[in-house]
């Protein structure tokens, strides 16, 4: 399957390429800072943007999202401490907790992308955070809350046809 290049589609799931995708979406949200929990739930976002009526899906779909996504905070995680020894993401303490915002290089390096998947992905950052920047926590927790239902009932329905005993 072509991807938004129209090269092979490959999938990036390492912490090089989930620190790009976190240094995109905070750069794109500067000067606002996020959360473990929301950085992983933007990164999931970013790469299926069509979920939410936006551009047309980063990463071609996969049958079960579930797992990927219960997995992705440590490789989300890993991918945010690589990009701060960059000075691309800074982290601060909060009185709400540790939070992570875009460093002083992220705007310089986010302009001296030029990769078609690298300029996309970009672009689907910007995108995801002005859709979403009217969501209240509570919003944005019963968006994800739907989200979760659908795999659950994906991740069921996967089982069965793999002849899973209940």
């Amino acid at each position: 399957m072509d991807d938004v290049t129209g090269a092979r589609s490959l999938t990036f799931n390492g912490p090089l390429e989930a620190g790009l995708r976190a240094v995109a979406i905070v750069g794109a949200a500067f000067p606002k800072a996020f959360d473990i929990q929301r950085m992983t739930a933007f990164d999931y976002l970013l790469v299926h943007t069509s979920q939410l009526g936006g551009p047309v899906d980063l990463h071609p779909d996969s049958p079960i999202r579930a797992p990927a996504t219960q997995v992705r905070r440590r490789v989300v995680q890993d991918g945010i401490h690589l990009m701060m020894t960059r000075d691309l993401i800074v982290r601060e303490a909060t009185d709400d907790g540790i939070v992570y915002r875009a460093g002083e290089a992220a705007a310089m390096f986010l302009d001296s992308l030029q990769a078609p998947y690298l300029r996309a992905m970009c672009d689907r950052a910007e995108w995801l955070v002005h859709h979403l920047a009217h969501y209240t926590d509570q919003e944005f927790d019963a968006l994800m809350r739907r989200f979760f239902d659908q795999w659950l009932v994906e991740f069921q329905l996967s089982e069965q046809s793999l002849g899973a005993v209940s």
